[in-house]
């Protein structure tokens, strides 16, 4: 049941999540050959999605307006975002290669190509230190960010992914590693940039910069940032592409688990401000037309249109189709291939690059830097082909304009009389000028040209992503793919002579390789029908993606899956396999609980929060006897907190020492019980099996951020005292210090009297999401999915709780696990 209310200032917890033992930390990171080995780690938290109490629920329709003003600012500081990435990668680009260019230009005269040469890399080698640095600072800005926050988004909380100071080293570098000519692209890592927007601005405070604070104690909770971080991305996404349908859909294919009508407007307005707003800004800065709109993302793709007059031109026809095929299947099996030759790369520098000092990082960075300048430019000298302008004096206005843009960015190294140099044009361009070039330039590149430059791309960048800059991938794919399909588009016209549209193969090519790598079906479709503006390619777009997918699958998994495997997050994916339901609830349950009772000692509080890292307990009385007086209101006085066990409880010991009437820790395993409040009145080793494991009436579920919060703000009461007399905390006042909930080592125990006693009734959430032991594991798992649950207790039909349910327990590594146990059991 998910009703929240019967208390007073009851701050509903459905879940919370799971943790490991101290010795099982020990060993967090590791990293083993063997890809089975390779297990989800347990010290990543789940997001807690939290039910709001009765009262606040009236309230929340007064906050529905904030929400949109907030989603609002989210979409238009997201397109600010692109407009500052956009606008210092193309200054820095211009700078690099007008300089260059113009080197090459004179020394191919006088015989001086090497200090051209040097000139390139001094350049790309200062802007790759810097994007490498501001990653030192930040490690977790590395990469794209998508597969975090596609994990956060999936229901986990991986530290620092969502702060300020990622976000400025993310911008940051990421404008600075492409100015350096990585094959890296600047779209992904503008999902990851939305999403911080939208985790960040809501709650008008920084941990980094802590004088940015604010008091807003609205939307102080995991579920309402989860829910932004969900804009944020879809804004991202938008303002990359052009493409607000696509991110909302990206949104939703790749990340929530939760999603609702409301949170679909919500995310489509902030995705249509971002496009809107980088549009405004990106037209007038660029065309001196302000409010007008022509350049609505970071990667146009341009018009798809055919010649006038030419009656013979077709963007596609159903012939084509069968080609169409024939290129997914071939864009899946690159795609494997390149997630393939990438996992091993990772697992290289998990073992090899990662464990050494953080310069060795730098050092690799900069080795990928001069490796990919020199490739571009003896490739771009030496490998070029002088092709024929071709004059486009009988196109239409609008299709002349594209030509003319993209004659105008033609390279003629080496090349004269009306020449230019194929490869250079490729290489000394920015990607999005490549990419251009193969989707709308009528001169054909050299099949040589193009297969040179498809494998030279592919290995570059398969190599540079993973290296520690913030690097996007959807570029550098679409731009091998386009390239490959160029070459299929020139070998259908020269040795078989068809009349096709290049532009066409271009982007089916581009379309297919960028499936096979990602896996994405329905948001990358959309994304790129509103990046061509042309519906009609609709079809030809999902069922190459559609191919590409499966073949790619029959392989492995997409390349965003296999970093989030190789990070050990404990994701799930949307629906568990038939044969598990062979599993139920009791299975794969957790039957070892550490449990407090509804009146607990602060001692015992303090003992159990100093000695375990779980983040949420189980509310129990141990009889009905109890049960009944606890309905009734009375006070039931705890002095014992026991940790129940499966192995043997009798062959460990703890020392505990005595200091200034509390109770420290000293040494502690995880299978021994709770001390008593007094050693004296301890029955530890007396204890029979029964009394170890007695049955426990359950009353509801309350988190440690919660036991923390009151322990310090001395929210008890005295044992000759009624339980009314106890402070009471509101719901602002429980979630003052949220993300960042104190810590129970920072309290001070000289302020707090052990004998003290803390009702956790008005506090705990007296119905969270519980199941029946004998619920099949299909059900549990859609259950905890599509609620976003962090915790699921397991209660008999008497209301006893015999275990619970976490994150971890229903990740495909166990379940496996669990079933192959089930079988030798049988």
């Amino acid at each position: 049941m998910a009703c929240c209310g019967g208390c007073l200032c009851c701050q509903c917890c459905c879940n919370e999540g799971e943790t490991r033992t101290p010795e099982e930390l020990t060993i967090l990171g590791e990293t083993r050959e063997d890809e089975d080995e390779i297990l989800p780690r347990k010290d990543y938290e789940s997001l807690f999605t939290k039910c709001i109490i009765s009262f606040l629920l009236q309230k929340a329709r007064r906050y529905e307006a904030i929400k949109w003003i907030l989603v609002f600012a989210i979409g238009v500081s997201t397109g600010l975002t692109g407009l500052f990435v956009d606008f210092f990668v193309w200054l820095f680009t211009q700078l690099k290669f007008s300089l260059v260019g113009q080197s090459v230009e004179e020394c191919s005269e006088n015989g001086c190509l090497a200090l051209s040469l040097l000139e390139l890399l001094a350049l790309n080698m200062v802007f790759v230190f810097i994007s490498s640095v501001l990653v030192l600072i930040e490690p977790v800005a590395a990469g794209s960010g998508i597969p975090e926050i596609k994990s956060y988004l999936n229901g986990v909380k991986i530290p620092g992914i969502v702060r300020l100071r990622t976000f400025i080293c993310k911008v940051t570098g990421v404008l600075f590693a492409v100015a350096g000519g990585l094959f890296v692209g600047k779209e992904g890592p503008m999902i990851h940039s939305g999403a911080i927007v939208g985790a960040g601005l809501p709650q008008f405070q920084s941990i980094t910069f802590k004088k940015i604070r604010f008091h807003f104690p609205y939307f102080r909770s995991d579920r309402d940032k989860r829910d932004f971080v969900s804009a944020g991305a879809a804004a991202g996404v938008a303002a990359a592409f052009g493409a607000p349908i696509g991110g909302t859909l990206f949104s939703l294919e790749e990340g929530s688990s939760f999603w609702n009508q409301a949170l679909t407007w919500k995310v489509l307005f902030c995705s249509m401000s971002a496009t809107f707003t980088l549009n405004f800004f990106r037209s007038g800065i660029n065309f001196n037309k302000w409010g007008s709109f022509q350049l609505p993302g970071l990667l146009n793709f341009g018009e798809f249109k055919c010649v006038d007059g030419d009656k013979t031109c077709h963007l596609w026809t159903a012939v084509d189709l069968a080609f169409f095929v024939l290129m997914g299947v071939a864009g899946g099996l690159l795609g494997a291939l390149f997630n393939c030759i990438n996992k091993r790369l990772a697992k290289y520098r998990m073992r090899n690059v990662h464990p050494k000092a953080r310069f060795i990082r730098l050092l690799e960075s900069l080795l990928v830097c001069m490796v990919t300048t020199l490739v571009i430019f003896v490739a771009s000298v030496t490998l070029g082909e002088c092709r024929d302008l071709v004059s486009t004096n009988n196109n239409t206005s609008t299709q002349g304009s594209v030509n003319e843009e993209v004659n105008s960015t033609i390279r003629r190294f080496f090349c004269y009389n009306n020449t230019y140099n194929d490869m250079a044009t490729l290489f000394f361009n920015p990607q999005e000028v490549a990419i251009h070039q193969l989707f709308h330039q009528n001169a054909t590149f050299s099949p040589v040209t193009l297969l040179l430059f498809f494998v030279l791309y592919f290995f570059l960048s398969c190599w540079t992503y993973g290296v520690s800059v913030p690097s996007g991938l959807f570029v550098p794919s679409l731009l091998c793919g386009a390239s490959l399909g160029r070459l299929v588009a020139n070998v259908l016209k020269i040795n078989f002579h068809m009349q096709i549209y290049s532009g066409t193969f271009a982007l089916i090519g581009a379309a297919a390789f960028l499936g096979g790598v990602v896996r994405m079906t329905i948001s990358l479709t959309v994304i790129l029908i509103e990046s061509t503006n042309e519906i009609t390619y609709g079809l030809p777009i999902m069922i190459t993606l559609m191919v590409a997918k499966w073949t790619g699958d029959f392989f492995n998994k997409g390349i965003y899956d296999i970093h989030i495997h190789l990070k050990g997050v404990p994701l799930l994916e949307w629906e568990t396999e038939v044969e598990m339901d062979k599993l139920t609830a009791s299975d794969i349950m957790e039957p070892n609980l550490t449990y407090v009772y509804p009146h607990t000692r602060i001692q015992s509080l303090v003992s159990i929060l100093r000695t375990t890292v779980y983040h949420a307990f189980p509310v129990v009385t141990e009889n009905r006897d109890n049960e009944k007086e606890f309905m009734k209101g009375n006070i039931l006085i705890s002095n014992n907190i026991r940790f129940k066990v499966q192995h043997d409880m009798y062959c460990s010991s703890i020392e505990l020492q005595r200091f200034d009437h509390k109770m420290v820790r000293n040494d502690i395993t995880q299978h021994v019980p709770y001390p008593n409040l007094y050693p004296d009145q301890s029955p530890s080793e007396e204890w029979t099996l029964e009394e170890r494991f007695r049955p426990l009436t359950f009353h509801g579920l309350i988190l440690r951020s919660q036991l923390v919060n009151l322990l310090i703000r001395g929210v008890c009461y005295a044992e000759n005292q009624s339980s009314a007399s106890q402070p009471r905390l509101s719901h602002s006042e429980m979630t003052e210090d949220y993300p960042r909930f104190p810590d129970i080592h920072d309290l001070d125990l000289a302020l707090l009297n052990p004998r003290m006693i803390v009702d956790v009734t008005p506090y705990m959430n007296p119905c969270p999401y519980t199941v029946s032991p004998n619920t099949c594991v299909s059900q549990v798992f859609n259950l905890f999915r599509t609620m976003g649950l962090r915790h699921l207790p397991v209660v008999n039909a008497v209301g006893e709780i015999v275990g619970i349910i976490t994150r971890h327990n229903l990740t495909h590594e166990f379940l496996v696990a669990k079933l192959r146990q089930h079988y030798i059991t049988i």
